[in-house]
């Protein structure tokens, strides 16, 4: 099997083929260690790496299956690579969510969703980048530098997770764990062209990621798999479910299985577009292509209007702000920027970027919203939440993760309504799949949001492998300033 080869195959063929000896962990590690040495100075979305470790972890992976009996039960992720982003701890490696103050602060355990990728087998390769504090749309940090798009480097790769985005979305990672707090796997996958899935409500722990999360906004919070391949989500999502005894709404799950989805009469609805969901003729023709693909296969396609998104934005920004005992500007001096006014974290030139120091002034400008308002938001949050479910009931909804494809640099910061496609399912608890619809006219790819009831996770991604075998998934980019790269830079090693 060639080097292309190992970077086109699901985590599921890999597996497969390295415990039939079919290939070796070695050769699968090495493929992907050579891509991503190949793509990451274009991309900048690997920042530190652990290959050495990789290696020899290849090199136990191989060992054991070759003293493993033929009907000997072996991990599901036995010498698969992965990528992990930087925000989600991983002993000995970064955990600082691109916070300058945190340079060089190694995590000392790995997140629980993390370890149990490890105790599947799975190898990591190394950390990936994020938006300052994991807050905002766009992989950007004063620490690590801008993540870019594989397809188009003028491109954002979206964020928080666009490190995981990029590094799966240009073949270097056969798949990557995220999180989302609002669209941050979602529009990472979307942008860079992959599956992206964020589980249900309380179905993997929160655990382990910095900055953590508290009682108020862990309900809008999820960690979830990226993947190049849809029929990777499924079996990632039951590694990584499931209660850890610290996080107290994380609980066991019956998950169901994707095989056991019928598409004939499946309930398939699309809401009818108003400010601020609105979106570009390419975004909505792909959702209808993706109805006509479901439609096709026996599905029910309906629509209706709900007026209610439209204080969507509002209701999610009040909801986090306001449930949440801590903000951006205690996660700073928590990280050691010490205890300074805001005249000084707002200092242009300084160490946090324009979306931090917007975000900063959004939190003052939030504390001073009167009570009532506040609340009258909250409340339109819950009803938002509630008419989703009932809306969406044992179907899926589809839904474009953007207003456009993958903006240009700069584009969404200080523009909050970029987030409106995605936050109502985060003020829901509900599963999204993302899923690749191929490229527009540019070359930029193009997707949606497939949306399921709570605890249906298999629905939205058999509904996600469907639209994959019409419309092919994942498309590897083709693009010149990936295909051209010169020498591997090196990374940081920690």
């Amino acid at each position: 099997m060639s080097t292309r080869v190992f970077t086109d195959m699901s985590a599921s063929e890999l597996a497969t083929a390295i415990r039939h000896r079919r290939a070796s962990a070695v050769e699968v590690v090495e493929a992907h260690i050579a891509t991503l040495r190949r793509v990451n100075p274009a991309l900048n979305a690997l920042v530190a790496d652990r290959f050495d470790a990789a290696r020899a972890a290849a090199t136990a992976a191989d060992a054991r299956v070759a003293a493993a009996a033929p009907d000997e039960p072996l991990p599901p992720l036995l010498g698969v690579p992965c990528t992990i982003k930087e925000s989600v701890a991983v002993a000995g490696l970064p955990n600082t969510a691109g916070v300058v103050a945190r340079a060089g602060v190694p995590a000392a355990t790995s997140a629980p969703v993390a370890q149990r990728l490890i105790d599947a087998g799975a190898i990591v390769l190394g950390v990936t980048n994020t938006s300052e504090l994991c807050l905002w749309v766009e992989t950007e940090n004063r620490l690590y530098g801008r993540t870019r798009n594989p397809y188009d480097p003028s491109r954002t790769a979206g964020g928080s997770s666009g490190g995981e985005g990029a590094v799966v979305g240009s073949g270097a990672s056969p798949f990557g764990l995220g999180s989302d707090i609002g669209g941050s796997i979602r529009i990472p996958s979307f942008c860079c062209g992959v599956f992206g899935h964020k589980p249900s409500r309380g179905l993997s722990p929160a655990t382990g990621s910095w900055p953590p999360c508290d009682d108020g906004n862990r309900p809008l919070f999820a960690h979830g798999p990226l993947a190049r391949r849809a029929e990777d989500l499924m079996p990632l999502l039951r590694v990584i479910a499931g209660p850890d005894g610290v996080d107290p709404i994380a609980g066991v799950a019956a998950l169901g299985d994707p095989a056991d989805v019928s598409l004939r009469d499946l309930p398939v609805l699309l809401i009818d577009e108003s400010w601020p969901l609105v979106a570009s003729d390419d975004m909505l023709w792909a959702r209808e292509r993706a109805a006509g693909a479901l439609a096709a296969a026996g599905a029910r396609v309906r629509r209706r209007r709900m007026p209610a998104l439209r204080r969507a934005v509002d209701a999610y920004l009040t909801t986090l702000a306001r449930s949440s005992g801590i903000g951006a500007r205690d996660f700073l001096f928590a990280a050691g920027a010490g205890e300074v006014g805001l005249s000084a974290l707002l200092r242009r030139g300084g160490p946090h970027t324009v979306a931090t120091r917007l975000l900063l002034v959004a939190e003052r400008a939030q504390a001073r919203v009167p009570r009532r308002l506040a609340e009258q938001l909250i409340r339109a949050g819950e009803t938002i939440a509630v008419e989703l479910r009932e809306a969406i009931g044992d179907g899926v909804l589809l839904e474009p993760p953007l207003a456009t494809a993958a903006p240009r640099h700069g584009r969404t910061v200080g523009r909050p309504w970029w987030l409106a496609h995605v936050v109502p399912f985060n003020l829901a608890g509900l599963p999204v799949t993302q899923t690749p619809l191929g490229l527009d006219r540019d070359g930029l790819p193009l997707g949606v949001q497939v949306v399921a009831g709570h605890g249906r996770d298999h629905v939205s991604i058999a509904v996600a492998l469907e639209l994959e075998r019409v419309f092919g998934g994942w498309t590897p980019p083709k693009t010149r300033y990936l295909a051209d790269l010169g020498e591997p830079a090196e990374l940081s090693r920690i």
